[in-house]
This record gives structure tokens, sequence and C-alpha cells, in this order.
């Protein structure tokens, strides 16, 4: 059998985030001297070339709020939302420095290290976006401790925000190629040129467990009650602000599957060998399955690495 692959995609981080040092300001400006910026632009793409994050020196970066990502070893790194990248800056038009994209596109092929720095600023940059004024008094609120806190006037402070949501790949419990998984195609997919198919998914609600919440949500998306809710690993999901805690599932395939349309236009079961043909040919299958950075892939490699 195939080795396992450790962690998902997106999960690679490899910086010590530093946090004792987001409340001293002149270290940060000393870090802020000698860092290096990811700069990520309003689509939420970076500069890469050559397989590996466009990092900048601080005299090239865009003006922006300094947002500080952590160290590895001595070297700071910071994240700035801005342009990709001014020439007037850089001196450089943004196409030589390398190709923007999105991280959804590259994260399952940059190194560990890339992976996990372009993760944790397109993760930060989000929230600043959505968290500009108080919910509270409306009150515009202002950037502190290295970007990792908003604050309104009266000291009152606010954190990054992550929604928990759980997903899983139910399956039949059998080994070899006629083992089958019951995935979904979701509504948004619907106008798609190929059918999109993907595992199962949904939020965590308040008061809720992780394996409460898969259950529930298979049940409402597709009618199916699933059993030995087995833990595999989580991953950050930036889209905006998720972390997807991911499982394997056992169900009775002759169970009746009853689809919610507004979350699910349809399900099915699929075989071992339909699937790993489709992975193995994702331009040419008659079927569409999740990209290669998603968690489900993972999840879906892991069901089929289990002969």
């Amino acid at each position: 059998m195939p080795a396992l692959p450790d962690l998902p995609p997106l999960s690679r981080s490899a910086i010590d985030r530093a946090a004792h040092l987001r409340r001293d300001p002149q270290a940060l400006a000393e870090a802020w001297e000698r860092g290096l910026v990811l700069v990520v632009g309003p689509d939420d793409k970076a500069l890469v070339r050559d397989g590996r994050l466009v990092l900048l020196p601080p005299a090239q970066a865009p003006q922006g709020e300094r947002l500080f990502l952590g160290m590895a070893e001595d070297q700071p790194y910071f994240a700035i939302d801005g342009d990709l990248v001014p020439e007037a800056v850089t001196g450089e038009a943004p196409e030589l420095l390398g190709e923007p994209q999105h991280l959804w596109q590259i994260g399952d092929t940059l190194p560990d290290f890339d992976a996990g720095l372009f993760t944790e600023a397109v993760a930060l940059i989000k929230w600043h976006r959505d968290h500009l004024y108080s919910p509270a008094t409306g009150e515009k609120t202002e950037v502190s401790d290295g970007g990792w806190v908003r604050r309104q006037a009266d000291g009152t402070q606010h954190f990054p925000r992550t929604d928990v949501a759980s997903i899983v790949l139910v399956h039949d419990g059998l080994p070899g190629p006629e083992g089958r998984a019951l995935l979904g195609s979701n509504a948004m997919w619907a106008k798609a040129a190929r059918k999109r198919y993907s595992t199962l998914a949904g939020f965590v609600e308040p008061g809720e467990s992780g394996e409460a919440a898969i259950a529930r949500e298979v049940r409402e998306e597709v009618g199916v009650e699933i059993f030995d809710i087995t833990y595999i690993c989580s991953q950050p999901w930036p889209f905006p602000r998720s972390l997807m805690l991911g499982y394997l599932a056992q169900a009775d395939p002759a169970a009746r599957i009853t689809t919610d349309p507004s979350e699910i236009v349809h399900a099915r079961w699929f075989t071992r060998a339909e699937i790993e043909a489709a992975m193995a040919d994702p331009e040419g299958a008659e079927i569409a399955l999740p990209m290669k950075a998603a968690i489900s892939t993972f999840l879906i490699q892991r069901w089929l690495d289990l002969r």
C-alpha cells in the first residue's frame, strides 16, 4: 500500500508565528527593516515564480498595514494587502516578477513553507478586510499587535475569526476496486460544463461537536445516516475563514438517497475504480473532482489507499 500523505496541502505551515513579538512595537519595527514581504492583491492572488512565492524587501513593498506572519530561524516575514506590485515602487512590471496565482490554484504544489505562509497571509488579510468597523458600535477600528488585533477607541479588542466546518468522505467499508464512496454535486456547480462531485461538508453550529455536525449535514444533504465516524485531520481553508475538520465515515449503500436541492443537486455512490480513473485523467474524465489543494482530495486519497 502506498505511504499515506501526512497532511493536507494547506496544513503544512512551517513558520514560527512568534506571538511574543506582536506587542513589542520596537521589535516589530526592527523586524520590518530586515523582513521579507508577501504581497496579496485585492483578488487574493500572490506572485509566484519558479514554483516559489515572490517575497519582496520592505523598500520594494507597496504601502499598507504591516501584518506580522512570524519568523523562520532569524528571518522575519510580513504580509501586505496591496497591488501586485506597483511598477513605480519596484521598478519592474508585475509580470516580470512572477505570475499572479490564487492559493487554491497552487497550494498543493508550493513547498511546505510557502504554502503555510500564503495560507496564513490570505486568512489574516481577509479578516481585516471584513472587520474594519466594530460590530457593536460601527466605529472604525485600528490595527495593532502586528496585525493580530483590531482595537476600538475604548480599548475593546477584536481577534481574527475562524469558522469551523466538518467534511467527510462517506464510504461503504469495503476494500478493493468495488468499494464505494458517496459524493455529492453542490448546487453552486449546477452550471459547470462537467458535473462536479465532492465530499459532503457543512459548518459546525453553536454547541455542536464536529462529529455531530457532519452526521447532521449528511442527513440534511443526502438523507443518509452515517456511522463509525473517524477523525482524520484538519486544514485551514481561508475562503474566507474556515477550518475544515476532516473525517471518514461509513454508510449503508442500500439506503435511499434524498437530496436537499438547495444544497446538493445530485449524489451517488462511486467505486474506487471510477474515482481512481477520474483522478488519473482529470481533463478527460466525465466528472470533475475537487481541486488538489482542498482537503476533499486528501480525504478521497486516504480512502483510496485503504485497500
